[in-house]
């Protein structure tokens, strides 16, 4: 039996964790109706209850720690211009907190008495994030830091008096700042040159110092104790080969959660500060899946809340329960040696055995100047126990070969990991391989492969797809006649330009609100985005020249395979523009599909929206593959 996009497209995600006051609640984000919505529980497997109902997505929610409320954020066909509400979880109240509908509000959390709450928000100056602090009654907020960058809120201290206060100047750049709320004394913590990233701040017990992840001096992130006054940094955990990832910290308990990012998939910690850079370390936790992340404490730091998915396991939330880990092995971890954990959330799989999904192999190829390029790789089923049998394809095996998706990821600074994805779970089911390369450029993999495609090497990543390519032409499996592009944002970029660069490797491109001419990229961005932007592809006033030579708008009659090219007209990142140029462009000599959603952003979040984007993506591929 076969199951149409629909069903796909109707596994359900539970996310977003956040512990009520006393413990005894917990909320997530969850999209049953078709968007994201907020639900609460009180017990695990418990038939959960829905607390919002809205058409367009609910983007966080973050419970105060003192009283049944909760704070979440929503924005409008996907604008991203994100307005704040308060939830009252006992009579269902929602009562709106930001009345700017053209500003965008970052959220910053709560004060640990309730009474207040942060953000970051570009209300005065499209381009530029102030700080604000808002009383949970108010209905005005106070401007606390007029900034002149792209502020972010990383929390208040224990004692209510200050806030943490990021600042990035690029994806890889980062300052932390303390602000002292009454008077405005802001103190600049992490005074550097060059590219350092410093993120997941977290106020210590004490308050007298944070701890962070960050990569100064290092080729990889490690966990780090930063002063709050003297900006001392102290190593509290190597990075060694792989990333630490994240961190989480109990104020109360001295509790710590932090995660290493070892080839993609995702290792747990969890401990306790023994003394300032030191954690006494609990036995691992027993998740399932590849993948964890959002760590929120139960009140007494006795438990965490998880988000946990894999490329067989849809996201769902578990409970872990730290004082049973540390009872059941104290400080030291033997190999193996795991502890419970409890599934709190059951997120539908729309009715399909999970034995049906496919988990992915990680490879890797050698690119054209001998880089090793880590892909992850996934086959139907029969294909693997077909190409098993053959270390070479034979005639005989031609016919039975499979066609493959490369699927491109955006960022270009992100990573492809083995998260579920019911898209590629439904070609899959149609006979479709699917290999997701993480190309140079992408994180995860060292501070030197992250910065391999800055600005002139750019197009050295799309030349990693094509040796990507080579090396499915290689595979006994695979049709090299029927590999299809596709990409979404920086993604869609990659799949227009290995198209214009290679156009021989390909029989079809799918370009999803992605870029066709960095120029008029740049121009038009939301403002708030256009210097962290340059930062990576190059700036309009030194670089356009090179901008224009590596756009695919310019190299447009080259593309030889039919495009489909889809996009939200709402879309503040790379707006509708980028869409229509290449469409119009590309039509004149191969066939090209469009389709707009007019109440969609940078991607697509409403369910009706996404099952008629990727039926038509496929109904694409059966005409042209």
């Amino acid at each position: 039996m076969t199951y149409d996009f629909e069903r796909y497209l109707n596994v359900r995600s539970a996310y977003g964790p956040s512990f009520g006051p006393e413990g005894e609640r917990l909320s997530f984000l969850m999209d049953t109706t078709g968007v994201p919505q907020v639900w609460t529980l009180d017990a695990p497997l418990e038939w959960p209850d829905q607390r919002t109902f809205y058409d367009e997505r609910v983007t966080f929610a973050s419970f105060s720690s003192e009283r049944p409320e909760l704070v979440f954020g929503m924005d409008e066909g996907g604008n991203e211009r994100q307005q704040l509400f308060r939830l009252d979880v006992t009579d269902g109240t929602i009562t709106p907190l930001t009345d700017e509908p053209s500003a965008k509000h970052r959220w910053g959390g709560w004060s640990s008495n309730g009474e207040r709450f942060a953000f970051a928000s570009n209300r005065r100056d499209e381009s530029v994030f102030d700080v604000h602090v808002q009383g949970r009654d108010d209905e005005e907020s106070e401007r606390v830091l007029e900034g002149d960058g792209w502020l972010e809120v990383g929390g208040w201290s224990p004692d209510d008096s200050r806030l943490i206060v990021t600042e990035a100047t690029s994806s890889f750049d980062q300052d932390v700042y303390v602000l002292e709320i009454e008077s405005g004394e802001l103190t600049h913590l992490t005074p550097h040159e060059g590219n350092v990233r410093f993120r997941s701040a977290n106020w210590g017990p004490d308050g007298d110092a944070l701890y962070l992840v960050t990569d100064r001096d290092s080729e990889t992130l490690y966990l780090a104790r930063l002063d709050a006054e003297t900006g001392e940094l102290d190593v509290v955990e190597e990075g060694g080969e792989w990333n630490v990832g994240g961190v989480s910290l109990d104020e109360d308990s001295g509790r710590v959660v932090y995660s290493r990012n070892v080839d993609g998939y995702t290792e747990i910690t969890v401990g306790e500060l023994a003394d300032d850079t030191g954690i006494d370390e609990f036995p691992e936790p027993d998740l399932p899946g590849e993948l964890a992340g959002g760590v929120s404490f139960g009140p007494e730091g006795d438990r965490f809340a998880i988000g946990v998915t894999g490329s067989t396991e849809n996201t769902n939330v578990f409970v872990v329960d730290v004082e049973e880990l540390r009872s059941s092995g104290g400080t030291t971890r033997s190999p193996g040696e795991t502890g419970g954990s409890e599934r709190w959330t059951n997120a539908a799989t729309g009715g399909i055995p999970r034995e049906r999904f496919v988990a992915p192999e990680l490879v890797r190829f050698e690119s054209f100047d001998g880089l090793e390029v880590p892909a992850f790789f996934s086959l139907p089923e029969d294909a693997v126990e077909r190409s098993s049998t053959s270390n070479q394809a034979s005639a005989d095996d031609a016919s039975e070969a499979v066609p493959v998706i490369v699927d491109i990821h955006g960022g270009p600074e992100s990573q492809r990991r083995p998260s579920f994805h019911p898209v590629k779970q439904y070609f899959l089911d149609r006979d479709y391989g699917y290999f997701e390369p993480n190309v140079r450029g992408s994180s995860g993999y060292g501070r030197e492969y992250t910065h391999l495609d800055d600005v002139e090497r750019r197009m050295d990543s799309v030349a990693d797809v094509a040796a990507g390519v080579e090396w499915l032409h290689a595979h006994p499996a695979v049709d090299e006649d029927r590999i299809v592009a596709m990409g979404g944002s920086y993604g869609g970029f990659m799949v227009l330009a290995a198209m214009t660069e290679y156009p021989e490797l390909w029989a079809a491109g799918i370009d999803v609100v992605g870029i066709a001419n960095f120029v008029t990229f740049l121009e038009n961005t939301g403002d708030w985005r256009r210097e962290l932007r340059e930062a990576e592809y190059g700036s309009l006033e030194e670089d356009r020249e090179f901008l224009e030579s590596i756009s695919p708008i310019n190299n447009v009659e080259r593309i030889e395979a039919p495009l489909f090219v889809l996009h939200g007209e709402n879309d503040p990142r790379v707006p509708v523009g980028e869409a229509e140029q290449i469409a119009e462009k590309a039509s004149e000599h191969v066939p090209v599909e469009t389709l707009i959603f007019e109440d969609e952003g940078h991607g697509f979040t409403k369910l009706e929206n996404r099952i008629e984007a990727y039926t038509r993506i496929a109904e694409f591929l059966d005409r042209h593959v």
